[in-house]
């Protein structure tokens, strides 16, 4: 059975998809490659979602609804420019979302179909004792630190103002990285991917009155990220040495060790081990789930 993205368009294609028997093996496969056009949407939104990208994919979405209107009203030229709008405009995507595609191509490669090794359990946890050696080192010296960690929304946006290291994490690393007068210690340190991608990033600053005047740019641009994101932030105060983390809009403020080392175990390893021990087939299922519920 062969599929043309141009049949989406054809009243004649959904009147004969409504008019099949429910209960016929025909029916359920039309539903089924639905359900999968879905996910892959949802899937291509969650990768943009973040960067300069979303906001070019929000006008290919218009163009895909102005074709479909005028299919449905009768705007015969409107309709045929679209289609060359829209046929042409794969080519053209394929150089503007060149990154994001190469991305996505990345984290499908990762993707296993079996569950993980302890290899992947232990990654995580050597990434968080390196955190942890360079925030005990930088809270003790009053040494002010930014740190952001990317999850599943994309920092593009970010990393592309900063300057590029690509490093394997070490306290070391970080430590260097922040000491004070040094050329890469203003900004943010973006990790991606378990790897130190940028340092020197600027972050959105959030606007909300709900942050106290006792915090400074570092505790603003750490909170406006996770207005945008659901990166998790660390922050080091330069003036009290205290530690504080953002994640999904909330800050986390005076943390002692075992709270941060407690709240990044919770969010870097064990949510991502869960993840990681559905098979491919079952997170299928999980999203297909939360699309059918409006979840997100």
């Amino acid at each position: 059975m062969s599929f043309n993205i141009a049949e989406l368009f054809d009243l004649d294609y959904w009147r004969q998809l409504l008019s099949v028997d429910f209960f016929s093996v025909p029916f359920f496969i039309n539903i089924l490659d639905i359900l999968v056009v879905w996910y892959l949407v949802y899937k291509l939104i969650q990768m943009v979602q973040g960067t300069k990208a979303i906001q070019l994919f929000k006008g290919v979405v218009m163009f895909i609804a102005i074709r479909f209107l005028a299919e449905v009203i009768g705007l015969h030229t409107l309709s045929w420019l679209m289609d060359q709008v829209i046929t042409y405009g794969v080519i053209a995507a394929i150089v503007i979302f060149q990154p994001e595609i190469r991305r996505g191509l990345e984290h499908l490669g990762r993707t296993t179909f079996f569950t993980p090794t302890k290899t992947e359990k232990d990654q995580g946890e050597t990434m968080i004792q390196a955190f942890d050696k360079a925030i005990q080192y930088m809270a003790k010296r009053k040494i002010g630190a930014l740190i952001t960690i990317e999850r599943n929304t994309g920092l593009e946006e970010y990393v592309e103002t900063g300057i590029s290291l690509d490093a394997d994490i070490t306290g070391e690393l970080l430590i260097n990285i922040f000491i004070p007068n040094t050329p890469l210690h203003d900004g943010a340190v973006i990790v991606r991917n378990g790897k130190v991608a940028v340092s020197s990033a600027y972050l959105p600053l959030s606007d909300s009155n709900m942050i106290s005047k006792e915090y400074g740019t570092r505790h603003r641009a750490a909170v406006g990220v996770s207005e945008v994101s659901d990166a998790l932030t660390i922050v080091v105060s330069e003036e009290t040495g205290g530690v504080t983390l953002t994640l999904n809009n909330q800050m986390y403020n005076e943390l002692s060790q075992e709270e941060y080392l407690k709240l990044l175990r919770d969010t870097l390893v064990v949510e991502n081990t869960e993840k990681s021990k559905k098979n491919f087939f079952r997170s299928l299922l999980d999203e297909l789930n939360k699309l059918s519920k409006g979840g997100k």
